[in-house]
């Protein structure tokens, strides 16, 4: 067997070790062999294999003969390098140690050569020949060549050696990590100074002063070389770790001085924190620093920078004739609180600074809001600043004016219309015209209906969730789409079953009769809104197996809102009528829900001619006699057992009228419920939204996929109907409000704020509620608010935010929530834009408390334009 199939079946068998000790004891002659069929055999490896399949089983193997083998360094380089060893899920390789081995029989110089070469392949710090680079680099001690990722990846693993500072590779290294790029990056989550390359370089500079300064300095060039945030990170670490002290920072004063302007903030930070701890700045020096920080959009090195201006103008009184132009800048900023604080260092400073000085102040003063304007103007002089009533630059448009409820369609006119709608759909209105119309139609033509039914019901196709047939067990065949057997099924929860179940038995093809007798759900479970749907679907079955359905249905709404006109319902009861027939029991108590609030005269006098009890029960309710408005009340839940969570929660009164469906609709308090098909729900209560809010406010919660089943149609229903909004409606619209998902709610307030039925007091209080109990965010409501507001509802905003505030504010020593200082700032601006006045006590007595946080100026100025006297 020739040293080549020796080589060959060892790396067959992936055997890299093997190979190794087999290399050392070839010939020359052997070796040049083994060099001329390597490649071809690599091609054979490759063609067991599929295109997209890597050789990294072998890999180590044929790196190991390779670098054994292979003449020249590039030749090497190239062959360790090969795409063909790897896959983008192969591991970094784990044999350096053999690799370095086969290498020491190689020349010194050819080895040195190679370290060289190793390097400069190196693309990323990741690069899975770093390992082997260093190893040749510390070996040969061959100059390391200038290549980033060669200096990254030392770093990267120079934090894993228990004292790097021994690392032959070290001295080299240690100026490059300031200079490369990709360090930072490498290095950006190493934040214990007790560990890693961050402590170890911690303890060097203890050691060694001289490394100490050389890292300080590192530090410092590396800031000015500029970056991002993520490559600065570990070297602001590592300047904090050494923790230089003033007389390590003077030296570079002039450098600190250089990153305030635009370094990134956390530099820059940190750079201004070490010069105020410096005595000896020159003052232009000092000057300049002032004008680089009080320049930066972060408030909180403006505000940093505004006390250091202070505490050195107090300790040489000299320096205030020149700090006029630094304030200028700080006068300008984005903040209402660093102008009141570069004013009031201005106002502290005046009587000191030259009449130029004085002059600059004066010139950026126009600048101000109107409120500091006119305290800088006592001070300052100059042109008295414009824009006193706080209403300046505020033009609100028209809200926007209302469109009058549409007509509803006609109810559905045949069949082959009905069958692709029968499914569960939140679409109301297309199911209330189905109902309508599968009720005219089979009261027309029985038969014929029940012809055109048939084919659906019977025969192959997919209509009527896939109703095949009818098996002799009396069962549905196939009713694919997650409902079951049909009449497998105990209960029907949904009233497209029950419009299926009546379709079954017109056509003859129901395994079962009385299907509304013991399909019901249990109703002392059930939403009352659902209740009615269902009872309104289970009476047109029985109407069906019992033939004596109406000619029409008197619910079935004439307006989008859902009303029912009062003409039309006594039209509707005089036809049923006039054929001999009777109204649906449920359908009755329906129609009389949807009636509108204004009374009818001539409709009720028509109503009252009428023979039946149902003309007569009509003419009572169109005379006033009816329903009145049923009180909602608002209460709090509180989770049982820490299980659940806190909510508002409505409950509902109103006197009996003896109709049990109507009377069961005003129970005490609405039940939760399932939330299935709550878009009927605003439609059903058209006459009184406050009952139709008070059960959709049961459905605020999310769903598993973090959905409300309140979406901004339903909300937009609830808002165009009639009836006196209060707490249930302001809930419900406080909550999607909050929600940053729903921006169709701005424009919901801002329609029923034009029609001037907002309950914007009662919206206040609620939203505060719902804050209380963590349902919404003060961040997302004060946005949605504050858009409000400048599209022309200013003054309901005023009145909602002036209700929230005395419940959010906090209790002395407690900590204001998150975004209530916006939420302040938004009451401030509607107050100013609406010239509110009268003190609200909580506000004079947060207004009152000491401090100078952001929450308690804007109380303040709240308070101030409370209190401020007209004109």
């Amino acid at each position: 067997m020739t040293a080549w199939e020796e080589i060959r079946g060892l790396i067959d068998r992936r055997d890299a070790d093997a190979v190794a000790a087999r290399l050392a004891g070839l010939d020359e002659e052997a070796r040049k062999e083994v060099a001329r069929r390597l490649p071809g055999h690599l091609k054979t490896l490759r063609g067991r294999r599929e295109s997209w399949e890597g050789l990294d089983d072998h890999a180590e193997a044929l790196r190991a003969a390779g670098a054994g083998v292979l003449p020249g360094a590039a030749a090497v380089v190239t062959w360790l390098n090969r795409r063909d060893f790897t896959s983008r899920w192969s591991p970094p390789y784990e044999d350096t140690e053999r690799i370095m081995t086969i290498l020491a029989a190689r020349p010194a110089q050819w080895r040195a050569d190679l370290a060289g070469r190793l390097v400069l392949r190196l693309r990323t710090w990741e690069d899975r020949g770093l390992e082997l680079a260093l190893a040749l680099l510390r070996a040969t001690g061959i100059e390391v060549p200038d290549h980033d990722p060669v200096v990254a990846g030392w770093a990267s693993a120079a934090g894993a050696l228990p004292a790097p500072h021994e690392d032959p590779l070290f001295d080299v290294m240690l100026p490059r990590l300031f200079e490369a790029q990709g360090v930072g990056r490498v290095l950006q989550w190493e934040s214990d100074p007790a560990r890693s390359l961050l402590g170890a370089l911690r303890t060097l500079a203890a050691r060694d002063v001289t490394r100490r300064q050389e890292l300080l300095q590192g530090c410092v060039r590396r800031f000015l070389l500029g970056g991002s945030v993520t490559e600065l990170r570990f070297f602001v670490r590592l300047h904090e770790a050494l923790e230089p002290v003033p007389h390590e920072i003077e030296p570079q004063a002039r450098d600190y001085l250089r990153l305030l302007p635009a370094a990134p903030g956390p530099v820059a930070e940190l750079a201004l924190r070490h010069l105020r701890g410096l005595d000896g700045l020159d003052p232009l020096d000092l000057l300049e620093g002032w004008e680089a920080v009080l320049f930066r959009p972060e408030r909180k090195l403006v505000r940093a920078g505004l006390t250091w201006l202070d505490q050195r103008v107090r300790l040489s009184p000299g320096l205030a004739t020149s700090i006029a132009g630094p304030l200028a800048l700080a006068l300008a900023a984005d903040s209402a609180e660093l102008q009141e604080r570069a004013l009031a260092l201005a106002i502290k400073y005046a009587d000191l600074m030259d009449d130029e000085g004085l002059a600059v102040v004066r010139d950026a003063l126009g600048t101000l809001p109107p409120d500091l304007g006119r305290r800088a103007f006592a001070v300052f002089g100059g042109e008295e600043p414009a824009g006193t009533d706080p209403r300046d630059g505020f033009d609100p448009p028209a809200l926007p004016r209302p469109d009058a409820p549409r007509r509803m369609p006609e109810p559905i006119g045949s069949v082959a219309e009905m069958v692709p709608l029968l499914d569960d759909s939140d679409d109301w209105q297309a199911w209330e015209r189905l109902l309508a119309g599968f009720v005219t139609l089979v009261h027309q033509d029985r038969e014929g209906t029940a012809a055109a039914f048939k084919p659906h019901l019977t025969g192959r196709s997919e209509h009527l969730y896939g109703v095949h047939h009818w098996n002799r067990e009396g069962m549905a065949a196939d009713l694919p789409g997650g409902y079951g057997h049909l009449y497998g099924v105990h209960h029907w929860n949904r009233v497209h079953q029950w419009l299926v179940g009546a379709a079954c038995s017109l056509t003859g093809v129901a395994p079962e009769r009385g299907s509304w007798r013991s399909r019901l759900p249990d109703t002392r479970r059930l939403p009352p809104p659902r209740l009615l749907l269902l009872h309104r679907a289970a009476e047109i079955q029985r109407a069906v197996e019992e033939d004596v359905v109406p000619p029409l249905l008197l619910a079935t709404p004439t307006l989008t809102t859902g009303h029912v006109e009062a003409a039309e319902l006594v039209t509707r009861l005089e036809v049923i009528e006039a054929a001999g027939a009777k109204p649906l029991a449920a359908d009755l108590q329906q129609a009389l829900l949807r009636l509108p609030r204004e009374r009818d005269g001539e409709a009720a006098e028509r109503a009252g001619r009428l023979s039946s009890a149902a003309g007569r029960l009509v003419a009572r309710w169109l005379s006033g006699a009816g329903l009145a408005d049923p009180v909602v009340e608002m209460g709090r839940s509180h989770p049982e057992h820490g299980y659940g969570e806190a909510k508002p929660v409505p409950s509902l009164r109103a006197p009996a009228t003896g109709l049990p469906l109507v009377d069961r609709m005003f129970v005490d308090s609405p039940r939760y419920g399932d939330g299935i098909q709550p878009a009927w729900w605003p439609s059903m209560f058209p006459s009184h939204r406050e009952v139709a809010a008070a059960y959709l406010s049961r459905q605020l919660r999310h769903d598993q996929w973090h959905h409300m089943a309140v979406r901004p149609g339903r909300l937009r229903e609830l808002a165009r109907l009639d009836g006196p909004p209060g707490a249930a409606v302001a809930l419900v619209l406080a909550r999607l409000l909050g929600n940053p998902d729903t921006p169709e709610a701005v424009e919901i307030l801002l329609e029923m704020a034009g029609r001037g039925d907002l309950p914007a007091a009662e919206l206040g209080g609620q939203a505060a509620a719902l804050v209380e109990y963590d349902q919404i965010k003060l961040v997302h409501l004060t946005v949605a608010l504050e858009s409000a507001a400048r599209q022309g509802a200013h003054e309901e905003v005023w009145t909602a935010v002036a209700a929230a505030l005395p419940a959010l504010l906090p209790q002395a020593g407690d900590r204001p929530r998150h975004g209530l200082t916006g939420f302040m700032e938004l009451a401030a601006t509607t107050a100013a834009w609406c010239r509110a006045r009268g003190a609200i006590p909580e506000i004079e007595a947060m207004a009152a408390r000491r401090g100078s946080s952001g929450l308690l100026r804007e109380a303040r100025r709240l308070h101030g334009l409370l209190t401020a006297k007209e004109g």
